[in-house]
């Protein structure tokens, strides 16, 4: 099998080599708004003369190769865009270069014109997010964010408003590669789940893959994340300030070199957020008790953008992120996260592929500090280097590139046994892939490969994925893929607990067990395969209905050992080995399906999913439901926007979802560490209280639901000056919703209250 899949994309690569003939040439370019100088991904470019079409990809760039001499009538359109029209004369073996600067505009025939040309790619298990769409949820604490519409997706499960973390399909967290710019971001949510990481007003995209992702990435066994940031003003330099009851912010951007058609341009963005929750809770959250609101928390993003006058361009980035959260006489937790990144877009004047690279940095900190005088810390930080190549036919396209990641992870905690785990490990991947894209009418295929090679374990993978996507009438399209994927990362979270705010990474042990369900193992990695099936259809102009069933299998996952008793070393080595390794192998799966229904029209915009998940885990004695197995889930959201002058906008989110598991407890009983050897006395001294749990997971929590709202208004004023006030509260009929059970105080703590909040922000 792997010399077929090899032979045929060698035949491609061939193809691509040898298929320019010296009597053929190309027509190429980009296209970019004429306003800003952005760049426009998916506009259409139509060879009148030839019937033949191609799309812009992310970084505005199209090619139409292998076009007979002569002189050919150009066309490109997008929706919301004024039509372009050049005439173009190709020459044998010579590239023929024409940008088109794309006016928006409000006119109806042109969006009519523009609709017709749909997106080449297969579009599986993935939903495009941009700043738009995130403003019709409700703006929680005044501001809108990424975090608030990765929870309405389907198939993604948040495990609560403090400390939680995104659950993707059966997938845990440290199953899914999140980054911003390409850089790895290890944790992208605040210790208060109402925000991430990531600038709304950075943001130009994000890609969420929650199954059966292609070969570009690597890494992670369960879903992908692909936030991408915008540059800064090209034109004039600019400036916004906002304050709500939760946070400040303030961004500045502007031109270096300002932007004219057909000239090089460069410019800046630099963003900062600072949370002050834990002080303005005594204020106005008194209600709540202030003291579980002990959340602050710190945002700084820099970005340099250049790009030049043949389409290149050139980028530098950095980012630090810092949360702090301090429990009253109990947990103190401190996480800080810092990365810096370039990367690169060369397009040269005759070669036929086109060129990108990069050089990322990106680590990870968090410590936990209790009464026990016992450390809890996880250190991880790691670079990504590498260069991708891509030649585009007609109508198909041929990518292939190569990478070298390299962390090192610092790890120690301690088990629910007080038994210490530790780790200190450096960790090499020398990875590539290669992707064949064919386009036809009413069919377009994914075709990809992947090989990982993990240095430090001495193992590889060969990941084939393929996505497919068949379109029999208009308006309809069947979808499916396929994939194999590999990780050599594992978290430390306990099973045990709900939420854990401590949330350290592990790089893949080499002292796993030597047999796992009476087979011996035979590598040390993490391995998943992944099935989606699903179709989607467009009801009406206005309404679109996605369907989609998926099954992940999780042939071996690493996960920690939560029986360890004792230290294992020649003391111990009468002891059973299950009560003495730091890490244990499962297996497991996750099954379901989800249905979600769109619409968008005249000011509204409603979306509402169900989800259905199943998920299993299999350690070797026992299977269980993790924490995260949320069978029922579902949304609705609904957005009005009305007064086109000063846009006022209200939104309402209700969310549903059925109780997760927990383990149960079954009694207590005085617990002696013998700190004192034999010399301990039992009869006299005080022992810890020690809990007997039940079987892992056996309960269910109670159901889930909550009501959010927000209500915004913008002025508009003379030189593009704005100010925005936001109004929002957070669940608004104070359900309680239990967020975990204190075992040893016999103490139900419930999520968050009714929480209303005010901000504003102005724009100049």
């Amino acid at each position: 099998m792997f010399r077929v899949i090899l032979f045929f994309f060698l035949g491609m690569y061939a193809r691509a080599s040898f298929a320019q003939s010296t009597e053929l040439g190309d027509i190429r370019g980009f296209v970019y708004s004429a306003e800003n100088g952005d760049r426009i991904a998916l506009a259409n470019i139509f060879v009148a003369e030839k019937s033949l079409i191609a799309q812009t990809d992310v970084d505005g760039f199209f090619a139409l190769p292998n076009l007979p001499q002569g002189e050919y009538s150009v066309f490109c359109f997008k929706a919301g865009y004024d039509t372009l029209f050049q005439k173009v004369m190709v020459k044998p073996g010579a590239n023929a270069k024409r940008d088109f600067f794309l006016t928006q505009i409000q006119s109806i025939e042109a969006v009519e014109i523009s609709v017709r040309g749909k997106s080449k790619d297969a579009q599986v298990s993935v939903q495009n997010v941009n700043a738009k769409v995130l403003a019709k949820l409700p703006a929680i604490g005044a501001e809108p964010d990424l975090v608030q519409y990765l929870q309405v997706l389907p198939g993604v499960v948040f495990s609560g408003d403090q400390g939680g973390q995104l659950y993707i399909r059966g997938g845990s967290p440290v199953m899914n590669r999140v980054m911003i710019d390409g850089m790895t971001i290890y944790n992208p949510f605040h210790s208060i789940g109402l925000f991430s990481v990531f600038d709304p007003d950075m943001m130009d995209n994000a890609d969420v893959y929650t199954a059966g992702f292609g070969a570009e990435y690597g890494g992670r066994v369960s879903a992908v994340i692909d936030v991408k940031t915008r540059d800064g003003d090209r034109n004039r330099l600019r400036t916004k300030v906002g304050v709500t009851t939760f946070t400040s912010k303030i961004l500045l951007e502007g031109p270096i070199k300002k932007f004219k058609a057909g000239q090089s341009n460069s410019s800046f963005a630099v963003s900062y957020r600072n949370s002050y929750l834990r002080q303005s809770s005594q204020l106005f959250y008194q209600y709540a008790n202030p003291d579980k609101l002990p959340y602050n928390f710190g945002d700084l993003f820099i970005k340099f953008s250049a790009n030049s006058a043949n389409g290149g361009y050139s980028k530098l980035y950095g980012f630090y992120f810092s949360d702090i959260v301090s429990f009253p006489n109990t947990t103190t937790y401190k996480w800080g996260s810092y990365g810096v990144g370039g990367k690169f877009l060369v397009v040269p004047e005759q070669a036929k592929t086109k060129v990108d690279g990069y050089f990322l940095y990106s680590n990870y900190k968090i410590e936990q500090i209790e009464k026990d005088n016992r450390p809890r810390s996880s250190d991880i930080g790691g670079f990504n280097l590498g260069m991708n190549f891509g030649y585009n036919f007609r109508r198909d396209a041929f990518k292939w590139g190569v990478e070298i990641n390299g962390f090192q992870t610092n790890f120690q905690i301690y088990n629910s046994n007080n038994r210490k785990i530790s780790q200190l490990e450096s960790t090499t991947e020398i990875n590539g892939f290669v992707n064949y894209k064919v386009a036809r009418k009413k069919f377009i295929a994914d075709m990809g490969l992947r090989t990982q090679y993990y240095a430090s374990l001495g193992n590889g993978t060969l990941e084939p994925r393929l996505q497919l996507r068949y379109m029999p009438l208009p308006g309809w399209g069947l979808k499916l893929a396929v994939g194999s994927y590999s990780q050599n990362l594992l978290s430390a979270i306990s099973d045990r607990d709900v939420v854990n705010l401590f949330y350290g990474f592990l790089s893949g042990p080499d002292n796993l067990p030597e047999n796992f369900n009476g087979k011996p193992v035979t590598h040390r990695l993490q391995k998943a395969r992944h099935v989606v099936i699903g179709t989607d259809y467009r009801l009406s102009k206005h309404l679109t209905l996605n369907v989609e069933s998926f099954i992940k299998l999780f042939d071996q996952i690493t996960n920690i050992n939560r029986d360890k008793l004792f230290d294992d070393d020649e003391f111990n080595a009468d002891k059973p080995a299950r009560l003495k390794q730091d890490f244990v192998i499962e297996t497991g799966d996750a099954y379901g399906g989800d249905i979600s229904l769109k619409y968008a029209n005249k000011g509204w915009y409603i979306w509402s999913v169900y989800s259905l998940t199943y998920v299993n885990r299999f350690d070797g004695i026992q299977t269980y439901q993790p924490i995260f197995d949320r069978r029922h889930n579902a949304n609705i959201v609904v957005s009005y926007e009305f007064d086109k002058k000063n846009p006022t906008d209200v939104s309402f989110r209700w969310n549903f979802g059925s109780g997760f598991p927990f383990t149960q407890t079954q009694g207590f009983y005085e617990k002696y560490n013998f700190k004192d050897g034999l010399a301990t006395d039992y009869t006299s001294s005080n022992g810890n209280l020690g809990i007997l749990y039940s079987d892992i997971n056996q309960g269910r929590l109670p159901y889930y639901h909550r009501l959010d709202f927000s209500i915004s208004r913008k002025w508009r004023m003379s030189q593009g000056r704005t100010f925005n006030a936001i109004f929002s509260i957070v669940n608004v009929y104070n359900r309680a919703n239990i967020f975990y059970f204190d075992r040893i105080r016999n103490i139900r703590v419930d999520q968050l209250p009714f929480l209303p909040s005010l901000g504003c922000n102005y724009q100049f």
